[in-house]
C-alpha cells in the first residue's frame, strides 16, 4: 500500500501532493504505486512537518524521580499523540536507552546525555557532578555517548557565579573538536553571558540575557530556547511573593526573557520551542507563547516544527525526508486558530499513521 497526502504545505503555502515510499516522503509517486493500490490518508487542509520540542525531559518528572524507561514511553507516547515526532533532550539522569530513537512508534530522540554540574550548580546527585577542571574532557563524553549534545551548567543560584569563562571555552572548544554541540542552562547574566563569549550552540532559559549580545549569537549560530512556558507558571509564583532584591532580580529577568523573544528574531538568531515541563507534548502552547512575546506566527510556528527539524538536522517536507508530518483542518498560524496546532488530525511518523 502506498500512502498519498494532500493539502497546502508550511512554510512554503503552497497545495502539494506527496506520497509515501517506506519512511521517505516523495514529491512524485514511487514506481512501485503504480502496481499497488494507492490510498490517500490526508485529502486537504494544512500541511507541516512534524512538530519538535527541543527542551524536554522524558523519562523523571522532578529531582527525587529516578529515570525510569516506562515513563520515558510514556512520555514520548504524549509527545506523539500531540503530534510532536522530533524531540531534543537536553539533560537526563540517566543515558537514554538504546532502543529510544528507533521505535516504529515513538518521536524521534536527540540526546545531550547527561547534565554536566560543577559544584553548587544544580541539584545534588542528578546530574554529573564533576570539578571544574574536569568539564571539557566529560562534555566530550556525554556528547560522544549521547546524539552529539552535551548539556552544561552554567550557573546555578542568582546571587552566586557562573561557569568561568575560560572554563567554559576550553568546554565548548572540546566538544565542538570532537564534532559535538553544546547547550548551556543559563538563568544570570553572567551565566548567559559566558556561554555566548564561549561559542555554546544553544542558550536554554537565557534570562538577565543582555540583548546586546544577540549580534554575536546570530553571527555564530547560538540558538536561544526560553522554555516560556515553564518560566510564566513560576512568573505567577513569584508575583504573589513579598518584595524582595531576590524577587524583583527574578522578575526583571522575566520580563527581560519575554523581550529578548523579540529582539532575537529580529536580530536574526533561531529562536526556538522548548517546554522543560510537564506534561508532554505541549510544544504548542510554547510556540504561541512565542508568537505573544513578538515574533511573527510563521516563525513562531517555525520555530516547533521546521525551523527546529532543520536545526537538528532533519529536513522538512521534501523529497526524500523522512515521513514525519502532521495534517490540520485548517491553517494553524490564522487569526483565531489558537490551540489548533495541538491538535493535529492527522500524524504520520516514519511513513505510518499514528493518528
Amino acid at each position: 500500500m502506498t500512502l498519498r497526502i494532500r493539502g497546502v504545505a508550511l512554510p512554503e503555502r503552497e497545495e502539494r501532493t506527496y506520497w509515501i515510499d517506506g519512511e521517505t516522503l516523495r514529491t512524485v509517486p514511487p514506481a512501485r504505486a503504480a502496481a499497488k493500490q494507492v490510498e490517500t490518508v490526508v485529502d486537504g487542509g494544512w500541511l507541516l512537518p512534524g512538530l519538535v520540542d527541543v527542551h524536554t525531559h522524558p523519562g523523571t518528572e522532578d529531582p527525587d524521580t529516578p529515570f525510569d524507561e516506562a515513563l520515558l514511553r510514556r512520555h514520548l507516547s504524549a509527545h506523539r499523540d500531540a503530534g510532536v515526532l522530533l524531540v531534543r533532550t537536553p539533560g537526563t539522569k540517566g543515558r537514554m536507552p538504546g532502543w529510544v530513537d528507533t521505535e516504529p512508534d515513538l518521536p524521534r530522540v536527540r540526546s545531550a546525555g547527561r547534565w554536566l554540574a560543577t559544584p553548587g550548580r544544580f541539584f545534588p546527585g542528578v546530574g554529573r557532578d564533576i570539578e571544574e577542571g574536569e568539564l571539557p574532557e566529560a562534555a566530550v563524553e556525554e556528547a560522544t555517548a549521547s546524539s552529539g549534545w552535551c548539556k552544561i551548567i552554567g550557573d546555578w543560584r542568582w546571587d552566586e557565579p557562573a561557569v568561568p569563562l575560560d572554563v567554559m571555552r576550553a568546554a565548548v572548544a572540546a566538544v565542538h573538536a570532537a564534532g559535538g554541540r553544546v547547550a548551556v542552562h543559563c538563568q544570570t547574566a553572567e551565566g548567559s553571558r559566558n556561554a555566548v563569549l564561549a561559542g555554546a550552540d544553544s542558550l536554554e532559559h537565557g534570562m538577565h540575557l543582555d540583548p546586546e549580545l544577540l549580534d554575536l549569537m546570530a553571527a555564530q549560530g547560538t540558538a536561544l530556547v526560553p522554555t516560556l512556558s515553564a518560566f510564566a507558571r513560576s512568573a505567577e509564583r513569584w508575583q504573589r511573593r513579598e518584595p524582595s532584591v531576590k524577587r524583583s532580580h527574578w522578575l526583571d529577568g522575566w520580563r527581560g526573557t519575554l523581550d529578548n523573544v523579540r529582539l532575537a528574531h529580529e536580530a536574526g538568531v533561531t529562536v526556538l520551542a522548548g517546554t522543560d515541563s510537564f506534561p508532554c507534548g505541549t510544544v504548542a502552547a510554547e510556540s504561541e507563547r512565542l508568537a505573544q512575546a513578538g515574533m511573527p506566527a510563521d516563525a513562531a510556528l517555525g520555530a516547533a516544527s521546521w525551523t527546529a527539524r532543520e536545526w537538528l538536522g532533519l529536513p522538512g517536507l521534501i523529497d526524500g525526508a523522512p515521513a514525519d508530518l502532521v495534517a490540520y483542518d485548517k491553517d494553524p498560524t490564522a487569526v483565531g486558530a489558537s490551540g489548533t496546532l495541538g491538535r493535529p488530525k492527522r500524524v504520520i511518523l516514519r511513513g505510518r499513521v499514528v493518528r
